[in-house]
């Protein structure tokens, strides 16, 4: 394994966050009945004209800046020609030499160190519909065609070979995705089908420079299949190699069940597409003030949002990487640590509390019946010692099930960590009168004895005492009898 090295580059396809179709009216958002959002144009009746959705050229060119490209000024929409059923035109109106965007980078941090991966190109294209093989009337032997994909907008984002490793190559996929939800350019749902990824990989012995023979991996819906894919790859293509077969250019597909990747046809080059401007289209000419305007309108990016708030709120490294992995996540913490005034102690509660809430029950952060601004009350309440660190915990439990506020729970059901100096000693000189045998045992030297009295106090309190000062009342008190 170790006389060969990976080269990877990886395609990943978003679908844009429009209301409509890139080149028609009809509705481009997930779950309508098959066949339901199409119109001549996206179904390629004849005498169909296309026409320009300026909003997806809007959010294709903020992706564009948002990882470093150069926005073409003029770039030109082309027909790839291929058969296939899901393909109702017999062609796919995309771009091919002249394309949206070029020359990008992302950055990627592994071992302590960063690594920045080139995209060489962003295109803009259309969709193809989908093929569905079971669920309907027929399906044991028949495939049913759902067009409603056909005509959705997308962006294709091209890397270039940069990536050495399966975990490099997931975690560039990962950073992408975050990229897309950041700047609100697409929701990249997986399990929607809104980001894909297609891997080219192929092995070469190492201390070469030329490329070996590249395989495609062709949409890959998930970053653990997309992990498993390649690490299978690079492994069948290293024994082939060793065994003297030659590697042929081809797509492959990933079958999870079995882990293993299956032959699916041989590669096309370019050329095989018949790549030829399209005729319906004019030229996409986009002006430099407009271009300048879209610059200026995107929004804080993940990189530079980790770093401010480790800054800005004394956060370690790992910390703000795991909050600022979405959007919505960030947004979340931020808004509480305001309203906590502590944003470390906001960081340790979503780290533990919070984020094991959300894996548990399965709801994402956006639909939490928590506010962020509650989520910060009830850390304040905590820091402030009024309610107990266990105590808050509880609060927050039922903060999530009822949707409530810390305060209102509180004061409904009576909590609140007591505090009072003369409540703690008369709950600590009720547990000594009635605990003669362990008292005893304290006074001949057994320490350990000291947590069980602690938790006989706390118990008496119903968990509202505190804990600290009711440790040193009780050591006060047992120290002067």
């Amino acid at each position: 394994m170790t006389e060969y090295e990976t080269v990877i580059g990886l395609e990943c396809h978003a679908q844009l966050l429009t209301e409509t179709k890139l080149f028609c009216g009809c509705r481009a958002r997930f779950g309508a009945p098959p066949n339901t959002n199409i119109c001549p144009v996206c179904i390629g009746l004849p005498g169909a004209l296309p026409v320009l959705n300026g909003r997806a050229v809007e959010l294709a060119a903020r992706m564009a800046f948002a990882v470093g490209c150069r926005v073409n000024e003029t770039s030109i929409f082309a027909r790839k020609n291929y058969f296939y059923p899901d393909l109702p035109k017999g062609y796919q109106i995309s771009q091919y030499d002249r394309p949206l965007a070029e020359d990008g980078e992302v950055c990627i941090r592994l071992d302590d160190a960063n690594k920045r991966i080139r995209i060489e190109r962003i295109h803009m294209e259309e969709d193809a519909g989908k093929l569905l093989h079971d669920g309907f009337m027929g399906s044991s032997t028949k495939s049913g065609v759902d067009l409603n994909r056909s005509g959705v907008p997308l962006i294709e984002i091209v890397s270039h070979p940069d990536l050495s490793s399966p975990e490099e190559a997931t975690q560039y996929a990962q950073a992408v995705k975050e990229i897309l939800e950041y700047t609100e350019v697409s929701d990249a749902d997986m399990e929607k089908g809104n980001f894909r990824c297609d891997g080219n990989v192929s092995v070469r012995p190492v201390g070469t420079s030329e490329l070996g023979t590249k395989v495609e991996l062709k949409n890959i819906n998930s970053f653990r299949f997309l992990a498993r894919a390649l690490a299978y790859e690079v492994e069948r293509q290293i024994a082939a190699c060793e065994s003297g077969e030659r590697i042929v250019q081809e797509t492959r597909l990933y079958d999870p069940d079995a882990d293993r990747t299956v032959s699916m046809r041989s590669k096309e080059d370019a050329h095989d597409y018949r790549y030829f401007p399209e005729p319906d289209l004019p030229p996409l000419v986009l002006e430099p003030t407009w271009l300048e305007e879209q610059k200026r309108k995107l929004p804080e990016l993940p990189e530079a949002r980790r770093a401010r708030l480790q800054s800005d709120y004394n956060i370690p490294a790992y910390d703000a990487k795991v909050l600022t992995s979405s959007r919505a996540r960030a947004d979340y913490f931020e808004a509480a640590a305001k309203r906590s005034k502590n944003g470390k102690a906001t960081s340790n509660w979503m780290m533990s509390e919070l984020l094991r809430k959300l894996k548990a029950s399965g709801v994402a952060i956006e639909e939490l019946p928590v506010t962020p601004e509650a989520f910060g009350e009830l850390i304040e309440l905590v820091e402030k010692g009024t309610l107990s660190g266990k105590m808050g915990k509880d609060v927050f439990e039922k903060m999530f099930s009822s949707g409530d506020g810390p305060a209102a729970i509180v004061e409904r059901e009576g909590l609140g960590q007591i505090s009072d100096s003369a409540a703690i000693e008369e709950l600590v000189r009720t547990v000594i009168a009635n605990n003669p045998e362990q008292v005893a045992e304290l006074k001949a030297g057994k320490d350990k004895v000291i947590g069980w009295m602690v938790g006989q106090i706390m118990k008496a309190s119903r968990g509202q005492a505190n804990p600290q000062l009711a440790r040193e009342t009780l050591v006060r008190l047992l120290e002067e009898s």
